[in-house]
């Protein structure tokens, strides 16, 4: 039986070599695509894969708030993320939204493929580096109280503050979620309020610290 993969990735050169390179093994089958993380938690729910491989820092929706998603509807699907980033941030956030596996963009080909048959074993696999990099974090937790505190807001709330911190207008963000522009309006107060900040520029880092959004979309 063939192993059902979606390729979730804002760059279509990425998902277009990812399935090159996937689809050379006959075992192997792409079954579809999704350019930001809101659109891959539709793709999820329509195709029903085996198998999430999933980039972190995307628009409209991150990796992160679309593998709670996914796994909150499914939890018996693989999600395996595939990241430009090693900061111990997105790590943790993404661990601690329950993905299976854990590789940097950089990993050679074969390690992807090693990881998918880890995780699809119900098994997780990380790459050597980050592995390292939890090893660190955890030698420092030992030390001192963790920094990496569970975010006050609602998973609504992370949504539009992700596209807050995108610089997306109010009227933008209340089309993308389906609401109004009042209770966009609403969530921004809310947001500020719990977190005691007092701009959108606050916003902004807050949300690139919290590995909702980085600087590079």
């Amino acid at each position: 039986m063939k192993t059902k993969i979606l390729l979730v990735d804002d760059h279509k050169i990425m998902r277009d070599g990812l399935r090159a390179l996937l689809e050379k093994h006959t075992h192997l089958e792409v079954i579809g695509e999704a350019h930001n993380g809101r659109v891959a938690v539709d793709q999820t729910r329509r195709l029903k894969p085996d198998v999430v491989i999933m980039d972190v820092t995307m628009p409209d929706m991150n990796g992160i708030e679309a593998t709670r998603r996914i796994l909150g509807e499914a939890a018996r699907i693989k999600i395996i993320a595939l990241s430009m980033h090693a900061d111990r941030r997105f790590v943790a956030e993404m661990l601690n939204a329950g993905v299976a596996g854990y590789l940097l963009k950089d990993c050679a080909y074969e390690e992807l493929i090693q990881a998918l048959h880890t995780v699809m074993a119900d098994q997780t696999y990380l790459s050597p580096v980050i592995a390292g990099i939890l090893v660190t974090e955890y030698k420092t937790r030992l030390s001192k109280p963790t920094s990496l505190n569970p975010t006050p807001l609602t998973p609504r709330e992370r949504e539009a503050l992700q596209l807050l911190a995108e610089g997306k207008t109010t009227k933008a963000i209340a089309s993308i979620l389906s609401v109004s522009d009042k209770t966009i309006e609403t969530y921004r107060q809310q947001i500020m309020k719990k977190l005691g900040l007092h701009s959108v520029a606050q916003l902004t880092k807050y949300a690139i610290r919290e590995g909702l959004t980085s600087l590079e979309i």
